[in-house]
């Protein structure tokens, strides 16, 4: 069992309040510096859609890997592995502690496990892009890695290309990267996750989504798309479904419902990985996520003891 290395991790799925309470915990642990753990928050420009904490947030908390790149550009996971673990030797250097704050369960094991991430192989990928008919893609990565093909959805076509073309690029499986997904080897960081009610969840991503619109989710959606996402950028939560709203496609109730439908989905996924990995210790929270920020602290205090 390793030693501790001082850093939390807080998980949960999306809506969850997870962002809200960290900003609680590093007030009353002036030690923590935010990381943040989603894919989809270092995007600029993007501030409403990814729920970015607020500029006097940032201000009062140090964070890390928010809106350090353009919407327009890709941005891998071996790019945020590298990015992440530059910023955990910063916060190091000054003596520091890090709160990473996830909801990207890739990119958490990433940094957590140290992941071996497989390489690009831009002509494989050409190629395979080639081929719009995403259930053939699947098919194919079922005949050479049925492990990885079981544990994504055959429509997801940026998943199925990543897969093929690692497979193909290398030549070896997809699945056998790193210690593998279904792997939990012991870590030194100290992981705790949020869990509330699919009901509870549910009816935040609703309410959250009204608030959105209610302070210029719709125009900055509008000024996001006139600009195009990367296909990295390209899977934040509601763009596409209020970016067909402006378009005329969509009333806006059509827009919120897909919206919404979309993203207690996604909440869905997120809670089946997360619950898989037997070191997190999760907390549950009936209505606030701030009942649980007295057991966070103890959590934190005990990892950090000398």
């Amino acid at each position: 069992m390793p030693i501790p290395n001082g850093h939390l991790v807080l998980i949960g799925t999306t809506a969850s309040g997870k962002s809200s309470l960290s900003i609680e915990i590093a007030k009353k642990r002036p030690i923590l510096e935010i990381l943040s753990m989603d894919s989809m928050a270092i995007y600029q420009g993007m501030n409403i859609g990814t729920a970015t904490p607020s500029d006097e947030e940032q201000r009062e908390i140090q964070h890390h890997l928010i809106n350090i790149v353009e919407s327009t550009e890709e941005f891998s996971v071996s790019q945020f592995q590298e990015a992440a673990n530059n910023s955990l030797m910063e916060i190091e250097d000054r003596e520091k502690k890090a709160l990473l704050v996830g909801g990207t369960g890739l990119h958490v094991r990433a940094v957590v496990d140290n992941l071996s991430i497989p390489g690009q192989f831009p002509e494989v990928k050409r190629e395979l892009e080639s081929e719009l008919d995403t259930t053939k893609l699947y098919k194919q990565l079922e005949n050479l890695d049925p492990i990885a093909a079981k544990k994504m959805e055959p429509t997801n076509r940026r998943r199925v290309v990543r897969a093929l073309e690692v497979t193909l690029g290398s030549g070896k499986p997809f699945s056998q990267f790193g210690p593998g997904m279904d792997s939990y080897p012991t870590t030194p960081f100290t992981q705790i996750g949020l869990q509330l009610s699919r009901d509870h969840i549910d009816k935040r991503i609703f309410e959250r989504y009204e608030k959105q619109i209610a302070t210029g989710f719709l125009e900055e959606v509008e000024t996001v798309m006139a600009k195009g996402l990367s296909r990295t950028a390209a899977p934040a939560l509601g763009y596409k479904e209020f970016h067909f709203y402006l378009r005329g496609d969509y009333s806006l109730e059509e827009a919120i419902e897909k919206a919404v439908v979309a993203t207690r989905k996604f909440a869905r996924r997120q809670e089946r990985w997360f619950r898989r990995d037997p070191r997190i210790t999760w907390l549950e929270v009936a209505e606030d996520p701030l009942e649980v920020i007295e057991d966070v602290l103890k959590i934190f205090d005990n990892a950090n003891k000398n």
